[in-house]
Protein backbone atom coordinates (compact mmCIF):
# COMPACT_ATOMS: atom_id res chain seq x y z
CA UNK A 1 0.00 0.00 0.00
CA UNK A 2 1.42 3.41 -0.98
CA UNK A 3 2.36 5.83 1.78
CA UNK A 4 0.34 8.83 0.64
CA UNK A 5 1.74 12.29 1.18
CA UNK A 6 1.19 15.52 -0.69
CA UNK A 7 4.57 16.54 -2.03
CA UNK A 8 5.59 20.09 -2.88
CA UNK A 9 6.28 20.88 -6.53
CA UNK A 10 8.59 23.84 -7.01
CA UNK A 11 9.51 25.79 -10.09
CA UNK A 12 11.41 28.67 -8.57
CA UNK A 13 11.45 32.03 -10.26
CA UNK A 14 12.19 35.63 -9.45
CA UNK A 15 8.61 36.85 -9.02
CA UNK A 16 8.22 35.66 -5.40
CA UNK A 17 4.66 34.39 -5.90
CA UNK A 18 3.51 31.04 -4.54
CA UNK A 19 0.32 29.13 -3.79
CA UNK A 20 -0.91 26.20 -1.76
CA UNK A 21 -3.38 25.01 0.84
CA UNK A 22 -3.06 26.38 4.39
CA UNK A 23 -5.71 24.02 5.81
CA UNK A 24 -7.76 21.07 4.55
CA UNK A 25 -11.32 20.40 5.67
CA UNK A 26 -12.19 17.21 7.53
CA UNK A 27 -8.59 16.07 8.06
CA UNK A 28 -7.20 16.07 11.61
CA UNK A 29 -3.85 17.83 11.93
CA UNK A 30 -0.93 15.63 12.94
CA UNK A 31 0.14 17.71 15.96
CA UNK A 32 -3.01 18.88 17.75
CA UNK A 33 -5.78 16.75 16.19
CA UNK A 34 -7.95 19.72 15.24
CA UNK A 35 -10.44 19.21 12.40
CA UNK A 36 -11.45 22.31 10.44
CA UNK A 37 -15.08 22.32 9.30
CA UNK A 38 -16.11 23.77 5.92
CA UNK A 39 -17.14 27.39 6.32
CA UNK A 40 -15.02 27.91 9.45
CA UNK A 41 -13.09 30.80 7.84
CA UNK A 42 -16.03 32.48 6.12
CA UNK A 43 -16.78 35.26 8.64
CA UNK A 44 -13.11 35.96 9.32
CA UNK A 45 -12.25 36.33 5.62
CA UNK A 46 -15.15 38.74 5.19
CA UNK A 47 -13.39 41.08 7.63
CA UNK A 48 -10.07 41.16 5.80
CA UNK A 49 -6.88 39.34 4.82
CA UNK A 50 -4.64 37.61 7.38
CA UNK A 51 -0.94 38.49 7.71
CA UNK A 52 1.82 36.45 6.07
CA UNK A 53 4.47 35.57 8.68
CA UNK A 54 7.50 33.38 9.13
CA UNK A 55 7.16 30.57 11.71
CA UNK A 56 4.28 32.37 13.52
CA UNK A 57 6.49 34.41 15.87
CA UNK A 58 8.65 35.82 13.07
CA UNK A 59 8.34 38.97 10.95
CA UNK A 60 5.89 39.72 8.15
CA UNK A 61 7.46 38.34 4.96
CA UNK A 62 4.96 39.33 2.29
CA UNK A 63 1.23 39.53 1.63
CA UNK A 64 -1.58 37.21 0.68
CA UNK A 65 -3.23 38.17 -2.58
CA UNK A 66 -5.97 35.54 -2.40
CA UNK A 67 -7.35 33.48 0.50
CA UNK A 68 -10.53 31.53 -0.29
CA UNK A 69 -12.38 28.43 0.79
CA UNK A 70 -13.01 25.76 -1.86
CA UNK A 71 -14.21 22.16 -1.67
CA UNK A 72 -10.89 20.95 -0.25
CA UNK A 73 -9.91 23.65 2.23
CA UNK A 74 -8.32 27.06 2.55
CA UNK A 75 -6.58 27.82 -0.77
CA UNK A 76 -4.06 30.64 -0.71
CA UNK A 77 -1.96 32.67 -3.13
CA UNK A 78 0.66 35.13 -1.99
CA UNK A 79 3.79 37.06 -2.82
CA UNK A 80 7.00 37.25 -0.82
CA UNK A 81 8.29 40.76 -0.20
CA UNK A 82 11.67 40.43 -1.91
CA UNK A 83 12.65 43.96 -0.88
CA UNK A 84 13.15 42.84 2.74
CA UNK A 85 15.79 40.41 4.11
CA UNK A 86 13.11 38.31 5.82
CA UNK A 87 11.06 38.03 2.63
CA UNK A 88 14.07 37.08 0.50
CA UNK A 89 15.19 34.50 3.08
CA UNK A 90 11.72 32.92 3.18
CA UNK A 91 11.58 32.80 -0.62
CA UNK A 92 15.00 31.15 -0.80
CA UNK A 93 13.96 28.56 1.80
CA UNK A 94 10.80 27.68 -0.12
CA UNK A 95 12.54 27.59 -3.49
CA UNK A 96 15.28 25.28 -2.14
CA UNK A 97 12.84 22.98 -0.32
CA UNK A 98 13.98 23.85 3.20
CA UNK A 99 10.50 25.13 4.00
CA UNK A 100 7.32 23.96 2.34
CA UNK A 101 4.67 24.07 5.06
CA UNK A 102 1.80 26.43 5.78
CA UNK A 103 0.30 26.92 9.25
CA UNK A 104 -2.63 29.04 10.37
CA UNK A 105 -2.70 31.27 13.45
CA UNK A 106 -6.19 31.81 14.78
CA UNK A 107 -8.57 32.22 17.70
CA UNK A 108 -11.02 29.32 17.97
CA UNK A 109 -14.34 31.13 18.48
CA UNK A 110 -16.67 28.15 18.07
CA UNK A 111 -15.66 24.52 18.61
CA UNK A 112 -17.10 21.08 19.29
CA UNK A 113 -15.52 17.98 20.88
CA UNK A 114 -15.54 14.81 18.80
CA UNK A 115 -15.98 11.33 20.29
CA UNK A 116 -12.43 10.31 19.29
CA UNK A 117 -10.91 13.14 21.36
CA UNK A 118 -10.29 15.52 18.46
CA UNK A 119 -11.67 19.05 18.32
CA UNK A 120 -13.84 20.36 15.48
CA UNK A 121 -13.21 24.01 14.62
CA UNK A 122 -16.60 25.32 13.52
CA UNK A 123 -15.62 28.98 13.38
CA UNK A 124 -12.20 30.61 13.68
CA UNK A 125 -10.88 34.14 13.69
CA UNK A 126 -7.99 33.79 11.22
CA UNK A 127 -5.19 36.24 12.07
CA UNK A 128 -2.15 35.00 10.14
CA UNK A 129 -0.88 32.25 7.87
CA UNK A 130 2.79 31.39 8.34
CA UNK A 131 5.35 29.74 6.10
CA UNK A 132 6.87 27.06 8.35
CA UNK A 133 9.24 24.11 8.32
CA UNK A 134 6.88 21.77 10.16
CA UNK A 135 3.16 22.51 9.77
CA UNK A 136 0.60 21.15 12.26
CA UNK A 137 -0.76 19.10 9.34
CA UNK A 138 1.52 17.35 6.87
CA UNK A 139 -1.09 18.11 4.18
CA UNK A 140 -0.82 21.89 4.56
CA UNK A 141 1.84 22.57 1.95
CA UNK A 142 3.05 25.08 -0.60
CA UNK A 143 2.43 23.51 -3.98
CA UNK A 144 4.15 25.86 -6.39
CA UNK A 145 6.38 28.90 -6.56
CA UNK A 146 5.83 31.03 -9.61
CA UNK A 147 8.41 31.38 -12.32
CA UNK A 148 7.94 33.50 -15.42
CA UNK A 149 6.89 30.44 -17.40
CA UNK A 150 4.42 29.11 -14.82
CA UNK A 151 1.12 31.03 -14.62
CA UNK A 152 0.07 29.06 -11.47
CA UNK A 153 -3.67 29.30 -11.86
CA UNK A 154 -6.02 28.21 -9.08
CA UNK A 155 -7.25 25.30 -11.21
CA UNK A 156 -3.67 23.94 -11.40
CA UNK A 157 -3.48 23.72 -7.62
CA UNK A 158 -6.80 21.94 -7.31
CA UNK A 159 -5.80 19.59 -10.14
CA UNK A 160 -2.55 18.75 -8.33
CA UNK A 161 -4.38 17.71 -5.17
CA UNK A 162 -7.50 16.05 -6.59
CA UNK A 163 -5.80 12.78 -7.69
CA UNK A 164 -4.18 12.41 -4.29
CA UNK A 165 -7.48 12.95 -2.48
CA UNK A 166 -9.22 10.48 -4.80
CA UNK A 167 -6.53 7.87 -4.28
CA UNK A 168 -6.67 8.34 -0.52
CA UNK A 169 -10.45 7.88 -0.47
CA UNK A 170 -10.14 4.71 -2.57
CA UNK A 171 -7.62 3.21 -0.19
CA UNK A 172 -9.82 4.06 2.80
CA UNK A 173 -12.70 2.20 1.15
CA UNK A 174 -10.46 -0.79 0.39
CA UNK A 175 -9.32 -1.01 4.00
CA UNK A 176 -12.93 -0.94 5.22
CA UNK A 177 -13.81 -3.78 2.81
CA UNK A 178 -11.17 -6.17 4.17
CA UNK A 179 -11.81 -5.52 7.85
CA UNK A 180 -12.76 -8.59 9.86
CA UNK A 181 -14.99 -8.64 12.95
CA UNK A 182 -12.18 -10.55 14.66
CA UNK A 183 -9.99 -7.47 14.40
CA UNK A 184 -12.45 -5.19 16.18
CA UNK A 185 -11.02 -5.64 19.71
CA UNK A 186 -7.49 -5.00 18.45
CA UNK A 187 -8.54 -1.94 16.48
CA UNK A 188 -10.32 -0.53 19.52
CA UNK A 189 -7.24 -1.06 21.67
CA UNK A 190 -4.96 0.53 19.09
CA UNK A 191 -7.30 3.52 18.82
CA UNK A 192 -7.26 3.90 22.60
CA UNK A 193 -3.45 3.76 22.70
CA UNK A 194 -3.20 6.35 19.93
CA UNK A 195 -5.55 8.63 21.83
CA UNK A 196 -3.44 8.30 24.97
CA UNK A 197 -0.24 8.91 23.02
CA UNK A 198 -1.65 12.14 21.61
CA UNK A 199 -2.69 13.36 25.04
CA UNK A 200 -0.14 15.65 26.80
CA UNK A 201 1.45 14.33 29.99
CA UNK A 202 -0.72 14.80 33.08
CA UNK A 203 -4.03 15.04 31.18
CA UNK A 204 -6.72 12.56 32.17
CA UNK A 205 -9.19 11.04 29.76
CA UNK A 206 -12.26 13.20 29.27
CA UNK A 207 -10.56 16.39 30.42
CA UNK A 208 -10.79 18.13 27.06
CA UNK A 209 -10.53 21.65 28.45
CA UNK A 210 -7.30 20.87 30.27
CA UNK A 211 -5.91 19.14 27.17
CA UNK A 212 -6.71 22.18 25.04
CA UNK A 213 -4.96 24.49 27.48
CA UNK A 214 -1.83 22.31 27.68
CA UNK A 215 -1.67 22.36 23.86
CA UNK A 216 -2.06 26.13 23.82
CA UNK A 217 0.63 26.73 26.43
CA UNK A 218 3.05 24.29 24.79
CA UNK A 219 2.54 25.99 21.41
CA UNK A 220 3.22 29.39 22.95
CA UNK A 221 6.40 28.21 24.68
CA UNK A 222 7.74 26.58 21.52
CA UNK A 223 6.90 29.28 18.97
CA UNK A 224 6.09 32.48 20.84
CA UNK A 225 2.75 32.64 19.02
CA UNK A 226 -0.08 33.61 21.35
CA UNK A 227 -2.94 32.77 19.00
CA UNK A 228 -4.13 29.62 20.72
CA UNK A 229 -3.22 30.93 24.18
CA UNK A 230 -5.61 33.82 23.67
CA UNK A 231 -8.27 31.47 22.41
CA UNK A 232 -8.01 29.12 25.40
CA UNK A 233 -7.56 31.69 28.17
CA UNK A 234 -10.40 33.66 29.70
CA UNK A 235 -8.17 36.66 30.35
CA UNK A 236 -5.01 38.12 28.86
CA UNK A 237 -2.49 40.76 29.75
CA UNK A 238 -2.30 44.20 28.23
CA UNK A 239 1.24 44.77 29.51
CA UNK A 240 3.10 42.13 27.51
CA UNK A 241 2.64 38.97 29.59
CA UNK A 242 0.07 36.25 29.45
CA UNK A 243 -1.94 34.71 32.25
CA UNK A 244 -1.15 31.03 32.76
CA UNK A 245 -4.38 29.14 32.21
CA UNK A 246 -6.53 28.48 35.30
CA UNK A 247 -5.94 24.72 35.45
CA UNK A 248 -2.16 25.12 35.25
CA UNK A 249 -2.20 27.78 37.94
CA UNK A 250 -4.02 25.30 40.17
CA UNK A 251 -1.41 22.61 39.50
CA UNK A 252 1.40 24.91 40.57
CA UNK A 253 -0.32 25.76 43.82
CA UNK A 254 -1.02 22.12 44.61
CA UNK A 255 2.66 21.27 44.21
CA UNK A 256 3.64 24.20 46.40
CA UNK A 257 1.44 22.85 49.19
CA UNK A 258 3.58 19.71 49.34
CA UNK A 259 6.82 21.71 49.49
CA UNK A 260 6.06 24.70 51.71
CA UNK A 261 4.66 23.79 55.17
CA UNK A 262 3.57 27.35 55.86
CA UNK A 263 1.49 27.48 52.69
CA UNK A 264 -0.03 24.16 53.78
CA UNK A 265 -0.76 25.34 57.31
CA UNK A 266 -1.74 28.97 56.78
CA UNK A 267 -4.91 30.42 55.31
CA UNK A 268 -4.35 31.12 51.59
CA UNK A 269 -6.37 33.98 50.07
CA UNK A 270 -6.40 34.88 46.35
CA UNK A 271 -6.96 38.54 45.52
CA UNK A 272 -7.34 40.60 42.36
CA UNK A 273 -5.66 43.79 43.61
CA UNK A 274 -2.37 44.79 45.22
CA UNK A 275 -3.60 44.82 48.84
CA UNK A 276 -5.78 42.60 51.00
CA UNK A 277 -7.45 43.94 54.16
CA UNK A 278 -9.39 42.23 56.91
CA UNK A 279 -10.72 43.16 60.35
CA UNK A 280 -10.34 41.46 63.72
CA UNK A 281 -12.58 42.11 66.71
CA UNK A 282 -11.17 42.19 70.23
CA UNK A 283 -14.58 40.93 71.36
CA UNK A 284 -15.18 43.30 74.30
CA UNK A 285 -18.41 42.41 76.03
CA UNK A 286 -21.11 45.02 76.49
CA UNK A 287 -23.96 42.98 77.98
CA UNK A 288 -25.00 43.82 81.57
CA UNK A 289 -27.30 42.27 84.13
CA UNK A 290 -30.32 44.39 85.07
CA UNK A 291 -33.34 43.87 87.28
CA UNK A 292 -36.86 44.22 85.99
CA UNK A 293 -37.25 47.89 86.93
CA UNK A 294 -33.62 49.02 86.54
CA UNK A 295 -32.64 51.62 83.97
CA UNK A 296 -31.01 50.20 80.87
CA UNK A 297 -27.68 51.84 79.96
CA UNK A 298 -27.84 53.54 76.57
CA UNK A 299 -24.13 53.24 75.81
CA UNK A 300 -22.60 49.84 76.53
CA UNK A 301 -19.09 48.72 75.56
CA UNK A 302 -18.59 48.17 71.85
CA UNK A 303 -16.28 45.61 70.21
CA UNK A 304 -13.03 47.17 69.05
CA UNK A 305 -12.07 46.43 65.44
CA UNK A 306 -8.48 46.17 64.29
CA UNK A 307 -7.60 46.36 60.59
CA UNK A 308 -4.84 44.15 59.15
CA UNK A 309 -3.41 44.92 55.69
CA UNK A 310 -1.41 42.53 53.52
CA UNK A 311 0.50 43.72 50.48
CA UNK A 312 2.03 41.62 47.70
CA UNK A 313 5.41 41.73 45.96
CA UNK A 314 6.74 40.05 42.84
CA UNK A 315 8.39 36.63 43.01
CA UNK A 316 10.38 35.95 39.86
CA UNK A 317 12.12 33.02 38.14
CA UNK A 318 13.61 32.71 34.65
CA UNK A 319 14.05 29.08 33.55
CA UNK A 320 15.82 28.75 30.19
CA UNK A 321 15.90 26.17 27.41
CA UNK A 322 17.86 25.75 24.21
CA UNK A 323 16.10 26.01 20.88
CA UNK A 324 16.80 22.33 20.26
CA UNK A 325 14.95 21.38 23.44
CA UNK A 326 11.94 23.42 22.38
CA UNK A 327 12.02 21.96 18.87
CA UNK A 328 11.88 18.40 20.25
CA UNK A 329 8.22 17.43 20.02
CA UNK A 330 8.69 14.66 22.62
CA UNK A 331 9.53 17.10 25.43
CA UNK A 332 6.62 18.07 27.68
CA UNK A 333 7.45 21.76 27.88
CA UNK A 334 4.47 22.68 30.07
CA UNK A 335 5.42 20.14 32.76
CA UNK A 336 9.05 21.21 32.59
CA UNK A 337 8.13 24.84 33.21
CA UNK A 338 5.76 23.94 36.05
CA UNK A 339 8.29 21.76 37.88
CA UNK A 340 11.17 24.19 37.44
CA UNK A 341 9.29 27.29 38.56
CA UNK A 342 7.42 25.47 41.33
CA UNK A 343 10.50 24.38 43.24
CA UNK A 344 12.11 27.79 42.87
CA UNK A 345 9.02 29.68 44.01
CA UNK A 346 8.21 27.29 46.86
CA UNK A 347 11.66 27.41 48.45
CA UNK A 348 11.86 31.20 48.20
CA UNK A 349 8.39 32.00 49.45
CA UNK A 350 8.51 29.33 52.17
CA UNK A 351 11.57 31.02 53.66
CA UNK A 352 9.90 34.45 53.41
CA UNK A 353 6.74 33.24 55.18
CA UNK A 354 8.94 32.51 58.19
CA UNK A 355 11.64 35.19 58.08
CA UNK A 356 10.58 37.86 55.57
CA UNK A 357 11.21 41.46 56.64
CA UNK A 358 7.81 42.76 55.47
CA UNK A 359 9.26 45.64 53.45
CA UNK A 360 8.28 46.64 49.90
CA UNK A 361 5.19 44.43 50.01
CA UNK A 362 7.12 41.26 50.85
CA UNK A 363 5.69 38.87 53.44
CA UNK A 364 6.40 39.56 57.10
CA UNK A 365 7.66 36.27 58.41
CA UNK A 366 5.84 34.26 61.05
CA UNK A 367 8.98 34.08 63.21
CA UNK A 368 9.79 37.82 63.00
CA UNK A 369 6.92 39.15 65.12
CA UNK A 370 7.48 40.20 68.71
CA UNK A 371 6.58 37.64 71.39
CA UNK A 372 5.71 37.95 75.06
CA UNK A 373 4.62 35.56 77.80
CA UNK A 374 1.56 37.68 78.70
CA UNK A 375 -1.90 36.12 78.50
CA UNK A 376 -4.41 36.62 75.68
CA UNK A 377 -6.35 39.91 75.80
CA UNK A 378 -3.75 41.27 78.24
CA UNK A 379 -1.00 41.04 75.63
CA UNK A 380 -0.87 43.96 73.19
CA UNK A 381 -2.19 43.23 69.70
CA UNK A 382 0.64 42.54 67.27
CA UNK A 383 2.54 40.11 69.52
CA UNK A 384 2.35 36.33 69.75
CA UNK A 385 2.46 34.61 73.14
CA UNK A 386 5.13 32.19 74.27
CA UNK A 387 5.79 29.64 76.98
CA UNK A 388 9.34 29.57 78.44
CA UNK A 389 11.25 26.29 78.31
CA UNK A 390 12.54 26.79 81.85
CA UNK A 391 16.21 27.19 80.97
CA UNK A 392 18.09 30.09 79.42
CA UNK A 393 20.09 28.10 76.86
CA UNK A 394 20.05 24.28 77.09
CA UNK A 395 16.80 22.98 78.61
CA UNK A 396 16.82 19.50 80.06
CA UNK A 397 14.43 16.78 78.96
CA UNK A 398 12.32 17.53 82.01
CA UNK A 399 12.24 21.24 81.11
CA UNK A 400 11.04 20.42 77.59
CA UNK A 401 8.34 17.99 78.73
CA UNK A 402 6.95 20.50 81.21
CA UNK A 403 7.09 23.32 78.63
CA UNK A 404 5.27 21.22 76.00
CA UNK A 405 2.43 20.45 78.41
CA UNK A 406 2.14 24.13 79.32
CA UNK A 407 2.30 25.10 75.63
CA UNK A 408 -0.72 22.93 74.81
CA UNK A 409 -2.59 24.29 77.80
CA UNK A 410 -1.81 27.92 76.86
CA UNK A 411 -3.70 27.70 73.56
CA UNK A 412 -7.37 28.28 74.26
CA UNK A 413 -10.00 25.66 73.38
CA UNK A 414 -11.48 27.37 70.26
CA UNK A 415 -8.10 27.02 68.50
CA UNK A 416 -7.33 23.40 69.43
CA UNK A 417 -9.61 21.66 66.92
CA UNK A 418 -7.15 22.42 64.08
CA UNK A 419 -4.01 22.73 66.19
CA UNK A 420 -0.59 21.26 65.28
CA UNK A 421 3.02 21.41 66.41
CA UNK A 422 5.61 22.81 63.97
CA UNK A 423 9.36 22.25 64.46
CA UNK A 424 12.47 21.30 62.53
CA UNK A 425 13.96 17.81 62.20
CA UNK A 426 16.62 18.32 64.88
CA UNK A 427 14.03 19.36 67.44
CA UNK A 428 11.84 16.42 66.46
CA UNK A 429 14.74 14.01 67.02
CA UNK A 430 15.38 15.54 70.44
CA UNK A 431 11.75 15.09 71.47
CA UNK A 432 11.57 11.56 70.08
CA UNK A 433 14.47 10.47 72.27
CA UNK A 434 12.98 11.74 75.53
CA UNK A 435 12.11 8.81 77.83
CA UNK A 436 10.86 8.57 81.39
CA UNK A 437 12.41 6.59 84.24
CA UNK A 438 10.78 3.41 82.94
CA UNK A 439 12.17 3.87 79.41
CA UNK A 440 8.85 4.92 77.89
CA UNK A 441 8.99 7.52 75.13
CA UNK A 442 7.24 10.87 75.46
CA UNK A 443 6.33 10.87 71.75
CA UNK A 444 4.16 7.90 70.80
CA UNK A 445 5.24 5.55 73.65
CA UNK A 446 4.08 2.51 71.68
CA UNK A 447 4.47 1.80 67.98
CA UNK A 448 6.28 5.04 67.20
CA UNK A 449 8.30 3.27 64.49
CA UNK A 450 5.30 1.71 62.70
CA UNK A 451 5.74 2.42 59.00
CA UNK A 452 3.19 4.68 57.36
CA UNK A 453 1.58 5.90 60.60
CA UNK A 454 1.96 9.49 61.79
CA UNK A 455 1.85 9.42 65.56
CA UNK A 456 0.74 12.52 67.47
CA UNK A 457 2.70 14.37 70.11
CA UNK A 458 0.54 14.86 73.22
CA UNK A 459 -2.44 14.09 71.00
CA UNK A 460 -1.67 16.60 68.20
CA UNK A 461 -0.05 16.17 64.78
CA UNK A 462 3.47 17.37 64.08
CA UNK A 463 4.60 19.22 60.92
CA UNK A 464 8.31 19.41 60.09
CA UNK A 465 9.70 22.69 58.74
CA UNK A 466 13.49 22.80 58.66
CA UNK A 467 13.48 26.59 58.46
CA UNK A 468 12.57 26.68 62.16
CA UNK A 469 15.28 27.34 64.79
CA UNK A 470 17.22 24.60 66.54
CA UNK A 471 16.93 24.51 70.32
CA UNK A 472 19.23 27.26 71.63
CA UNK A 473 19.34 30.35 73.80
CA UNK A 474 16.54 32.80 72.99
CA UNK A 475 15.18 30.80 70.04
CA UNK A 476 11.61 29.81 69.14
CA UNK A 477 12.07 26.18 68.09
CA UNK A 478 8.42 25.08 68.38
CA UNK A 479 5.04 26.63 67.63
CA UNK A 480 1.66 25.17 68.52
CA UNK A 481 -1.88 26.18 67.65
CA UNK A 482 -4.18 26.83 64.71
CA UNK A 483 -1.72 28.15 62.15
CA UNK A 484 -4.53 28.70 59.64
CA UNK A 485 -5.96 31.33 61.98
CA UNK A 486 -2.52 32.59 62.97
CA UNK A 487 -0.99 33.39 59.55
CA UNK A 488 -2.32 34.51 56.17
CA UNK A 489 -0.77 33.92 52.71
CA UNK A 490 -2.02 36.28 50.00
CA UNK A 491 -1.77 35.38 46.30
CA UNK A 492 -2.31 38.02 43.62
CA UNK A 493 -4.30 35.82 41.25
CA UNK A 494 -2.46 34.65 38.15
CA UNK A 495 1.01 33.38 37.37
CA UNK A 496 2.45 35.06 34.28
CA UNK A 497 4.88 33.84 31.65
CA UNK A 498 6.68 36.00 29.08
CA UNK A 499 8.82 34.40 26.36
CA UNK A 500 12.22 36.06 25.73
CA UNK A 501 14.34 34.87 22.80
CA UNK A 502 16.40 38.05 22.42
CA UNK A 503 18.47 38.36 25.60
CA UNK A 504 20.51 35.17 25.06
CA UNK A 505 21.11 34.01 21.51
CA UNK A 506 20.32 30.34 21.04
CA UNK A 507 18.37 30.13 24.29
CA UNK A 508 14.78 30.91 25.17
CA UNK A 509 14.10 32.47 28.59
CA UNK A 510 10.69 32.21 30.23
CA UNK A 511 10.14 35.14 32.58
CA UNK A 512 7.84 33.49 35.10
CA UNK A 513 6.51 35.59 37.92
CA UNK A 514 3.74 35.93 40.46
CA UNK A 515 2.87 38.36 43.23
CA UNK A 516 2.52 37.04 46.76
CA UNK A 517 2.44 38.38 50.30
CA UNK A 518 1.68 37.31 53.83
CA UNK A 519 1.44 38.31 57.46
CA UNK A 520 0.06 37.50 60.87
CA UNK A 521 -3.62 36.81 61.36
CA UNK A 522 -5.05 36.16 64.82
CA UNK A 523 -2.26 36.59 67.38
CA UNK A 524 -4.14 34.45 69.89
CA UNK A 525 -4.28 31.37 67.64
CA UNK A 526 -0.65 30.24 67.99
CA UNK A 527 1.84 30.10 70.84
CA UNK A 528 5.60 29.52 70.74
CA UNK A 529 7.95 27.58 72.98
CA UNK A 530 10.87 29.89 73.73
CA UNK A 531 14.20 28.76 75.13
CA UNK A 532 14.30 31.12 78.11
CA UNK A 533 14.19 30.90 81.88
CA UNK A 534 11.01 33.00 82.11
Amino acid sequence: MDNLEIKSVFTAGADGQFAGYASLFGKPSDAVRDIVAPGAFRSSLARGMPQMKSEHGGPVIGEWTEVVEDDLGLRVKGRFDLSTPAGRRAYDDVASGRRDGLSIGYYATKTASERDGSRALLEVDLREISVVREPASSRSRILSVKSKGNPMENEDIATAIKPLETKMAAIDEAVKAIKSPDLAPFEARIADLEKKANRPAGVKAGDEARELEFKALSAFLRTGSDMEVKAAASDNSVDGGWMVLPQIDTSIRALMTDISPMRQLAEVVSIGSSTYERFYSLGKRGAQWVAERDDRPQDTARPELIKQSYGVAELYAAPAATRQLLDDAQVDIASWLINNATHDFAETEGEAFLRGDGTMGKPKGFLTYDVTNEKDFVRAWGKYGYVPAGHASAPTDANLVTALVKLVAAVRTPYKANAAFVMNSNTAVRLRTIVDASGRYLWAPTGNLIEGVEHPLLGYRVVIDDNYDDIGAGTLPISFGDHRQGYVVVDRSGIRVTRDEVTQKGRILFDTYKRVGGGAGDFNAVKFLKVAAS
